[in-house]
């Protein structure tokens, strides 16, 4: 079985799927361990996207039980019909923000107060993150998202990132379990 955990930066997507890797015998694949070159700080530069696509589609077929988390809209139109199940997590505006201004003070610690690509970098990925709701900013949006999500073919889930981490977990795997058992 495939699935995948996307929404908007900082809603708890790639928790989410490491803890259902936890309870299950799925294997969790983290997008930005592909899109993203391993640099210190982390996240400066881009793989390119056939490097990418190909790098991700080896591991994803590797395994019978994959779980992916990040969004994969813009990778191309195969990622489109890959999957058993998609997993739409959904978190209001001022809640993402506060956890990504969180993760970004634990991520880079003191580098943020007094290093000024730190500073920069941290700034711009929050003010493009910031713009999720914005049905008008050309970049990763709700908007996109829920186009991405009326053209698919397989079973999507909605899930409010309010909620807490158990009950999201629950949902996942008994939908997991119910496929097992009940397969379309």
């Amino acid at each position: 079985m495939k699935i995948l955990i996307f929404g908007a930066s900082g809603t708890g997507k790639t928790t989410l799927a490491k803890e259902i890797a936890k309870h299950t015998d799925f294997i969790h694949l983290d997008s930005d361990d592909f899109y993203w070159k391993k640099t210190t700080p982390p996240f400066q530069k881009k793989i390119p996207l056939p490097e990418r696509n190909q790098n991700l589609k080896a591991a994803f077929d590797l395994h019978e039980n994959v779980i992916i988390s990040g969004s994969l809209v813009s990778w191309g139109k195969q990622w489109k019909s890959l999957f058993d199940l998609i997993v739409f997590i959904y978190l209001n505006n001022e809640e993402q923000m506060n956890r990504l201004i969180q993760r970004e003070k634990e991520r880079y610690g003191t580098l943020l107060s007094h290093d000024k690509n730190t500073q920069e970098h941290s700034k711009a990925f929050l003010s493009w993150a910031n713009q999720y709701e914005n049905p008008d900013f050309d970049g990763r949006t709700l908007k996109v998202h829920l186009q991405w999500i009326d053209r698919l073919n397989c079973k999507v889930i909605k899930i409010r990132g309010e909620i807490p981490l158990k009950e999201k977990i629950k949902t996942i795997t008994s939908e997991i379990n119910k496929r097992r058992f009940n397969p379309l």
